[in-house]
Formats: C-alpha cells, structure tokens, sequence
C-alpha cells in the first residue's frame, strides 16, 4: 500500500511540477492570476515539486526502507500545505480554484498516513 501511495504521490508532484516548469503561463491563467513575477518563482517552485516526485521512487521501489521520506513529504508536507492553501485563501483572499490543491495536497496527506499507520515498519538493515 505504501508503495502504490508513492508512485501516486511521485507522479502527481512530478506532473505539476513538470507543468508548472515548461508551461507556467498555461498554468497561471488556468487557475485565473498572473504568472510568477519574476519567472525565477516558478521555476523553483517546479525544480522543488520535480525533485519531491523523483524522491518518491526510493519508497516506491523500497517501502519499508523510505518509510521516512513518506512521513515527511505526505503527512507533513503535503498535510502543512493543504493547510496553508486553506488559511491563504480565507485570510489572504487567494482564488477560489487554489482550493484544488487544498483538496488535492490534503486527501494525498491523508492518504499517505492511512497507509503508513494501516502497515508496519520493516527493520532494513544495511545497503
């Protein structure tokens, strides 16, 4: 399960990392603002979600062993980030489509620490 919730995860961050890389005007007028000012946001922003995604191999191929990186890129990550999208928007006025991500982020956090509380932890000892 842990396994199938990398691959998930991996692909998603790669996808909208990808996106956000190579179309980031696309992407900015889908969710209805203007792109990044200067673009150097973006493309940071892009480079983060594309190493988050390559990183999600490790516990794809090897669950037990990376269960680590699932606590801190799902539950924390992802969860701190659902989090953010929700007060920005309430507080901050941030558009209405950024709650996909809310949505998104959240159920992926969630996911994620249903998966690592539903298995146990296998010791993995030396590489």
């Amino acid at each position: 399960m842990v396994s199938l919730v990398a691959g998930i995860s991996g692909l998603y961050d790669f996808v909208v990392g990808a996106f956000l890389l190579l179309a980031p005007d696309t992407l900015a007028s889908l969710f209805g603002v203007p792109p990044a000012s200067p673009p150097i946001f973006s493309n940071l922003n892009a480079l983060f979600l594309i190493s988050i995604g390559i990183g999600y191999v490790l516990p794809w191929r090897e669950p037990d062993r990376y269960r680590g990186y699932m606590w801190v890129m799902g539950p924390i990550l992802k969860g701190a980030g659902a989090i953010i999208f929700l007060f920005d928007y309430f507080f901050r006025g941030s558009p209405a489509s950024f709650l996909l991500f809310a949505a998104s982020d959240g159920t992926l956090a969630l996911l994620t620490l249903w998966a690592l509380m539903r298995t146990n932890a296998v010791v993995v000892r030396g590489s």
